[in-house]
This record gives structure tokens, C-alpha cells and sequence, in this order.
């Protein structure tokens, strides 16, 4: 099967599978940047690379011992922020920072304890319209959301979180006018694949289920 191109030339890869145990296994995935409410009323944000969506529910992974974890097995209302690819520096001025104090012993020595994170990474709050949680006012996509679980994984290591969505929020430059659609040719996610950051490449194709169809394709 063949199933990669360098330089014009495709690959066969398929003859070439070797056997491995990965420390990580982030093969792609796409970067959200959650805003919770601390028990102080204030507001941590946390980026994750452990996000999917069935229908109207986002299915999140979480450390168990995060911040973003203990906010919203108190306090479910939550944003989970889009950013596109261009902002990868201020999610990496977020990565090694934590919300909680004292850091958590198996991230002290890499993780520091911050306050003001929206501040550190250089983004601005802007209010939501049903959570008190605010908004990333720099990123192209927002969803205020509700966890309506939060549950172990089947490991015990990490926390399971389903979040309902109540509104979404969208620069309108991405959407197809007239419609309720995101045009996927102007919108592009931040892609975590094996720990470096990448956005999309180039279209390939549309789904038979596409609701915004390209002329030709």
C-alpha cells in the first residue's frame, strides 16, 4: 500500500514495518487550549493534545493531578479553544506551566507554578455567553462547553472527561457566508504529531458526506 510521497516519489512503506514501543503515541492530533474556573474564582488554561468529537460532545484526556482536572470535577463549565498553527509559540509558553501550587511531584523540575497564565503566554480573556470560564480572543474556534463526565480511563492513569456542547464561537473569516459551516479551505487546526507542532497541508479530497463541496472534486 502506498501510502507516502517525498519529492514526487511515492513510498511503499508497507514492506519496510519494523516493530516499536513508543514512550508517546500523539500521531497527529489536534491542539485545544481549555479555560476552567479555579476554586478562587480565578482561571486556568491548559493546553492538551487528547481531544475528539462525537456529535455534539468532546471527549477530553487529562492528567489526573492537572489543574484542569480537579477544576472541572468541581466546576464542569469549561471553553475549549481552537488555535490555528501559526500561534504553536504562545500553547509552548504554555506547556510547561502549571495551575497548581504546590506543582504536582511528577512534574516538578520541568513544570513551574503560574497564576496568570492568559498573561505568560501573551493571550487575552474575552467573555463567554454561558460559562464563566472566558474565551481565548485570539483563537479562530471556541465552544463553551459542560462536562457531563469525568471518569479514569481504563489504565487509572489519566482522566476521561465528556463535555456537551452549549455555543460555538467562530471568526467569521472562516465560515462559508450565509451558512452555519466552517469552510475547511480557510480553517486549519494546530496538529501535535509526536510531540512537534504542524498545521494541515495542502486538500486531497472531500468525504462523500461533505456538506461544503468543492466545485470539480
Amino acid at each position: 500500500m502506498n501510502i507516502a510521497t517525498h519529492c514526487g516519489t511515492t513510498t511503499d512503506l508497507a514492506a519496510d514495518h519494523v516493530t516499536l514501543t513508543p514512550s508517546i503515541l500523539y500521531f497527529g492530533t489536534p491542539v485545544v487550549v481549555l479555560s476552567t474556573e479555579n476554586e478562587d474564582g480565578s482561571f486556568n488554561l491548559a493546553p492538551i493534545s487528547s481531544a475528539w468529537v462525537l456529535g455534539q460532545v468532546i471527549v477530553l484526556g487529562l492528567g489526573p493531578e492537572g489543574q484542569t482536572g480537579q477544576n472541572l470535577t468541581a466546576r464542569p463549565d469549561l471553553v475549549i479553544n481552537l488555535p490555528q498553527p501559526q500561534q504553536w509559540p504562545a500553547i509552548e509558553r504554555l506547556a510547561p506551566l502549571t495551575g497548581r501550587d504546590p506543582v504536582p511531584a511528577h512534574k516538578q523540575g520541568a513544570f513551574r507554578f503560574e497564576p496568570d497564565k492568559f498573561a505568560a503566554a501573551g493571550l487575552r480573556p474575552e467573555p463567554s455567553d454561558l460559562v464563566r470560564p472566558p474565551r481565548v480572543a485570539e483563537c479562530p474556534i471556541q465552544v463553551e462547553a459542560r462536562a457531563v463526565r469525568v471518569q479514569p480511563d481504563a489504565s487509572g492513569a489519566f482522566l476521561i472527561v465528556e463535555a456537551r456542547v452549549l455555543k460555538v464561537h467562530a471568526d467569521p473569516r472562516i465560515v462559508v457566508p450565509g451558512t452555519q459551516h466552517i469552510d475547511p479551505a480557510l480553517w486549519s487546526p494546530l496538529i501535535y504529531n509526536f510531540r512537534h507542532y504542524f498545521g494541515l497541508g495542502p486538500e486531497l479530497g472531500q468525504s462523500f458526506r461533505s456538506q461544503t463541496p468543492r466545485p470539480g472534486r
